[in-house]
């Protein structure tokens, strides 16, 4: 049996724990806060974040990162991605030196713009090759249904993306694996954007004609943006491109969705993401995407726009905006 420390309590975290578990692992979930993982011990039970699902019991949750870490042979990681790199700089010395680290992560970093896998390898000073990515339409409250669910999992070394998607397969969730790494991050990053995008035209009572108009602008946006930094095309036609959109756009589940309707209502932001309760990786990502974007050259309109309504208070009306007062052009550009 392979011993595997999951990093964040949050409802990906614990579902995913869920998942490796199921798949035969032994699991140690480390939470920062020592109630919530007593409550876990305890109950079997992430009250605060899936209390529907009840835990295997081969998942011990603990607050103690060396304790998590201690034979760890995979490393996932699942907290808010602009807390990564501070937390795992304190982590880092902790890990053993022939783990596996994977990120479930969804966001690109502020200030940087670097991609979650880029600061883990910066900040834990590990080669590419014992990274690896987790990406799909993979909402967590489903997954925990144990609802029959697929994603990718991508790696620059082909054995490694094996070895992940062979201590995560079950049943109920199915693994591809994938060499492009940039592609599987960017287009999990941007679909929170345009997740958003998608609800605030819904929160300002738009019909499906204008969402599916966003989400496919929304793609083309990506699928430029992914071809400037050396991304597959084909990658943003599978699991990790339109499948996790879809998933992210459409469901009631998704917090970006959420608080995209909420600000097409005309809440304030701050009072949507407190309704929310849980981090909404495209309200941070939007700004470090959009940076990245104008570095090489690659227009971003719905991107744009979803910063100045969450950033600068600008009018939802943007939204229809990015997609109607642009230059006409031919659609395949």
């Amino acid at each position: 049996m392979r011993r595997v420390a999951v990093f964040g309590t949050g409802s990906w975290g614990t579902a995913f724990s869920a998942v490796l578990a199921d798949a035969g692992n032994d699991v140690r979930l480390w939470g920062r806060r020592a109630d919530l993982v007593a409550g876990i011990n305890a109950t079997r039970v992430n009250a605060d974040y899936l209390p529907d699902l009840v835990l295997p019991e081969e998942i011990e949750a603990t607050d103690d990162p060396a304790y998590a870490l201690d034979g760890a042979d995979l490393v996932v990681l699942a907290v808010p991605s602009q807390r990564l790199r501070d937390n795992l700089a304190v982590w880092a010395p902790l890990i053993p030196r022939e783990a596996v680290l994977v990120s479930l992560m969804k966001g690109i970093e502020l200030g940087t713009s670097l991609r979650m896998t880029q600061v883990i390898a910066q900040v834990a000073d590990v080669e590419t090759e014992r990274l690896a990515v987790v990406s799909g339409p993979n909402l967590a409250r489903e997954i925990a249904a144990k609802q029959p669910a697929a994603s990718v999992v991508a790696s620059p070394r082909q054995q490694t993306a094996d070895l992940v998607a062979e201590m995560c397969a079950t049943p109920y969730f199915r693994p591809y694996t994938d060499t492009d790494v940039v592609g599987c991050e960017l287009g999990g990053a941007t679909k929170n954007v345009v997740a958003v995008a998608v609800g605030v035209a819904e929160g300002m009572g738009l019909g499906d004609n204008t969402k599916a108009t966003v989400i496919t602008r929304g793609l083309a946006e990506t699928v430029r943006l992914g071809a400037a930094l050396g991304a597959q095309p084909d990658t943003f036609s599978g699991l990790a491109g339109v499948g996790d959109l879809i998933a992210t756009c459409m469901s009631p589940l998704s917090r970006n969705h959420r608080v995209g309707v909420g600000l097409g209502r005309g809440g304030s932001l701050a009072d949507v993401v407190a309704e929310t309760k849980q981090t909404a990786e495209g309200v941070t990502s939007c700004e470090s995407i959009l940076a990245l974007a104008q570095r090489v050259g690659v227009e971003v309109p719905i991107c744009e726009a979803v910063v100045a309504i969450v950033h600068d208070g600008q009018r939802p009306q943007l939204i229809a905006d990015a997609l109607m007062a642009r230059e006409r052009k031919r659609e395949k550009n």
